[in-house]
């Protein structure tokens, strides 16, 4: 896991996250740009998923647990598009809430996932 990618995927997803609720918590309902922005979380999520399997291929591993690395991103990419789908289903202004929901958990998935590769984990006892 590159550090600085995995530093623009967290602040795109933290971002799309709070607006995508703030937008849904206003009474918007879910639009092309609230779907363009999960899809554009769900591309970070692929190309992390391409440069993660480059980087084991070339010999790389993570500090923690591979298996345990790729499951985290395997899942995180499956949140975006089960918002999407749910937002496409009902139209409503908690879809749009959903989407945000979805980004943010991205985003916490994203930080797991870096320490699973890096090995920095924080110990808050």
């Amino acid at each position: 896991m590159v550090e600085w990618i995995y530093q623009v995927q967290l602040a795109l997803t933290l971002g799309t996250g709070l607006t995508l609720v703030l937008m849904g918590l206003i009474g918007r309902p879910p639009s092309g740009f609230s779907i363009g922005l999960t899809a554009l979380v769900e591309l970070m999520l692929v190309i992390q998923l391409a440069i993660s399997l480059g980087m084991v291929i070339a010999g790389q591993q993570a500090k923690v647990d591979t298996w345990e690395y790729f499951g985290y991103l395997l899942v995180a990419m499956m949140i975006p598009v089960g918002g999407a789908f749910w937002a496409l289903v009902e139209r409503s202004k908690w879809s749009t809430v959903v989407l945000g929901a979805a980004g943010l958990t991205v985003a916490v998935m994203l930080v797991r996932m870096w320490q699973i590769w890096s090995g920095e984990i924080v110990n808050l006892s």
